[in-house]
């Protein structure tokens, strides 16, 4: 059933989310941290994939903290000798980076394609390979991401991920057959939460797709979402009743409804209308910010899918998708 707020009411919802007064320096701050580290991009060639059109990079690079950071690159064989624009993708919730030839669309729309995994995460649905080191300053959380670290702002554990975001865009403009002035991010879920993040942080990206965003608009996702992950947080708040606010204070560092404000890249958004998971006043949250603080009109579009739920448009989107890019390219 449709529970959130009708089309109409969403194009305008405009929620009053609290910025926090150091909110610049806090990610300045945190970014010249990471990149004290040297990024110290890898590209290992696998020699023993099966694919005969993409060449596929074991790919690796320092994130936040200097922690190694699993990646893959994917470049169509045959590229002509011309550096290529890079789509990098964060990944969902849960989820890993797995396999390589679990990667296609991209290469194959003739794009250099890097993946990044997601840190402490890919036990869920698809493998992960990169470990979480700055886990071990967490104190008690609920079983997941969403809590880690809470209610300290330094130890949240998307502090971590969103710097790490940041670095991979920075590995793949290292790369020769990358175009470092073409770099696009996109993700679903989580991972188009932190598209939006790297689009707001990373230098010289040049488009953003979040698809059906998560992590946004913290506090009308705990009254609405009654499924994972927000569920993580709503039981933590049951539990430590007497750190709820702090906790939310720590939150608004990294809801990207205040995040995409600052952003200055043209993006192209998703919802699903029945999505019981990132419903879809938190994407509208989102969305209609975004850019708003940039100080100069910011192209953005959204593709409503009025029946589906948090799959949101799938295929038919990476179709939207491939041809938008083609306008903003």
């Amino acid at each position: 059933m449709l529970f959130d707020l009708p089309l109409a009411e969403l194009r305008d919802y405009r929620p009053q989310l609290d910025e926090p007064a150091d909110f610049d320096q806090f990610w300045a701050d945190t970014l010249e941290a990471t990149r004290a580290y040297p990024l110290a991009a890898s590209f290992e060639p696998v020699a023993d994939s099966l694919l005969r059109t993409v060449d596929v990079f074991d790919t690796s690079f320092a994130g936040f903290g200097g922690d190694r950071i699993a990646a893959w690159l994917l470049l169509p064989k045959h590229r002509g000798g011309v550096p290529l624009p890079c789509v990098v993708q964060y990944i969902g919730y849960g989820g890993g980076r797995g396999l390589h030839h679990e990667w296609l669309d991209w290469s194959a729309f003739g794009y250099a394609h890097l993946i990044m995994d997601t840190r402490g995460q890919g036990s869920t649905w698809r493998s992960g390979d990169t470990r979480d080191a700055g886990a071990g300053l967490a104190g008690p959380h609920s079983p997941g991401f969403l809590t880690l670290g809470l209610p300290e702002r330094d130890d949240y554990y998307y502090r971590r991920v969103y710097a790490d975001a940041v670095r991979a865009v920075e590995a793949a403009q290292s790369h020769p057959d990358v175009d470092a002035r073409r770099v696009i991010v996109t993700g679903g879920s989580q991972g188009g939460g932190i598209s939006i993040a790297a689009a707001t942080l990373a230098d010289n990206v040049v488009a953003a797709m979040p698809d059906v965003p998560f992590l946004s608009h913290f506090r009308r996702a705990v009254d609405l979402a009654d499924q994972e992950p927000y569920g993580e947080l709503l039981r933590w708040c049951r539990v430590h009743v007497d750190l709820a606010e702090q906790a939310f204070a720590a939150l608004s560092y990294f809801d990207v409804a205040i995040l995409g404000r600052r952003s200055s890249v043209p993006a192209l958004f998703s919802v699903g209308m029945h999505d019981p998971i990132c419903p879809p006043s938190t994407v509208y949250a989102a969305y209609n910010s975004y850019g708003e603080g940039a100080g100069s009109p910011v192209s953005k579009d959204i593709r409503v899918w009025p029946y589906h739920e948090h799959e949101g448009g799938e295929a038919r989107q990476r179709e939207e998708q491939a041809r938008w890019l083609r306008t903003i390219l």
